[in-house]
């Protein structure tokens, strides 16, 4: 249910993002697009909660990443890592910045190499950090 809620709300940020960028654009250039550097006016941040398998020991989830090329295919280039923490008992934490265009790669990717091993999670996200030092500088 948490898995289907995550979907929902990176399509409902990946719509959005689709209203407000230039239609034009994208529809004149859609491999340009798909290829573009994630910038202000393209990017989304998305946080990924990879859940580790824990009836497994982990030598064994990790040679089905290996055989399943997760190693190899995530983060797929050009994408940033923000950040990527391993929680413990839970997995691992991954935040990427990537164009709006290039959601489903990602989601695919995890999809195709990452499960089985892990349990994903998807959380849209928005660079939120100069807004609120802002608000808090002017609050003072």
């Amino acid at each position: 249910m948490s898995q289907a809620k995550g979907l929902w709300m990176a399509m409902a940020v990946l719509a959005g993002v689709l209203t407000f960028s230039s239609g034009v654009a994208a529809q004149s250039a859609p491999a340009a697009a798909e290829n573009a550097p994630p910038t202000a006016d393209n990017a989304v941040m998305l946080t990924v909660f990879l859940k580790h398998d824990q009836s497994r020991p982990l030598s064994e989830l990790n040679a089905q990443l290996q055989r399943q090329g997760y190693y190899k295919a995530f983060p797929p280039d050009g994408v940033e890592v923000v950040s990527w923490y391993v929680m413990m008992g839970i997995g691992q934490v991954v935040t990427l910045r990537l164009p709006a265009s290039r959601l489903r790669e990602v989601n695919r990717i995890l999809e195709n190499t990452a499960w089985g091993s892990y349990r994903t999670e998807f959380y849209p996200t928005y660079d939120y950090k100069a807004i609120g030092i802002a608000a808090h500088e002017k609050a003072q």
